[in-house]
């Protein structure tokens, strides 16, 4: 996952709402949207068919974990690490982002791991989770918009001021309006010189050779307690391509 946003109780439509952009070598295997984990909890992601993990984790609780790294070209990966997309699937076993980042920090270490931040969220709190120390380190977050891309939240860059501007007005956007919109920003190609033929990386939308865009997701997170998450993805990048419902993945019967 290279782009992450989150409105983290702000929104009428939900107290934590998220949109996300997969980037990754194109010929790595993935599917962009399945059944994770059938019970106990039940989460729905993507997964990486080449290391197992996923980048995305949702479950039926209401806890949505995410993550991103840096670029390869800035830091080559080390392949005798552990795979960082068992991350959000270790986050998202637990009932609230709180007990998951508590439970988070006593079994994980960064060194296992190549370098990585997460959000990961519920109806109540919301997490940064640095990964790139010697030890996990966590705090809460206020309420508010985040855009995470791949370098630490809150670091100055090109595609987070473009992402921020685009979220202009999103509060006065509801149901299948606010999912319309927030698909706009995630497959929008354009940059701070607002180019929108481009997709370089400092755009959501990233075409870059054999490295781009794959897919997307947007998680709505109702209020009510007991109430599922509201699921969309896309099935190639969201530049061209529609959102695809998931929310009959959560019928037990689903596989």
């Amino acid at each position: 996952m290279c782009l992450l946003i989150v409105l983290h109780r702000i929104h009428a439509d939900g107290p934590l709402i998220v949109a996300a952009n997969r980037d990754e070598q194109i010929s790595r295997p993935a599917l962009s949207m399945t059944v994770l984990q059938e019970e106990a909890p039940r989460i729905l992601g993507g997964r990486d068919l080449q290391a197992g993990g996923t980048w995305l984790a949702t479950n039926e609780y209401g806890v949505v974990a995410g993550l991103t790294n840096l670029p390869i070209s800035q830091a080559p990966r080390d392949p005798a690490k552990r795979s960082r997309g068992q991350l959000p699937l270790a986050l998202a076993q637990h009932r609230s982002a709180e007990q998951a980042v508590e439970a988070f920090k006593q079994q994980y270490r960064p060194s296992d791991f190549n370098r990585a931040w997460i959000l990961v969220g519920d109806r109540d709190s919301l997490f940064y989770v640095d990964m790139t120390g010697e030890r996990v380190e966590a705090r809460m977050l206020d309420v508010g918009r985040y855009v995470l891309e791949n370098r630490p939240l809150g670091a100055e860059s090109t595609k987070v001021r473009q992402v921020l501007t685009a979220l202009e007005g999103i509060d006065n956007r509801h149901g299948d309006e606010l999912i319309s919109a927030l698909h706009d920003v995630l497959r929008s190609h354009a940059a701070a010189d607002g180019d929108q033929a481009g997709g370089t990386r400092d755009a959501p939308c990233v075409h870059a050779g054999a490295y781009g865009t794959r897919s997307a997701a947007i998680v709505v997170v109702p209020a009510g307690v007991g109430c599922r998450p509201l699921m969309r993805y896309t099935d190639g990048p969201p530049c061209a391509s529609a959102l695809i419902g998931a929310d009959q993945l959560w019928q037990r019967e689903a596989l």
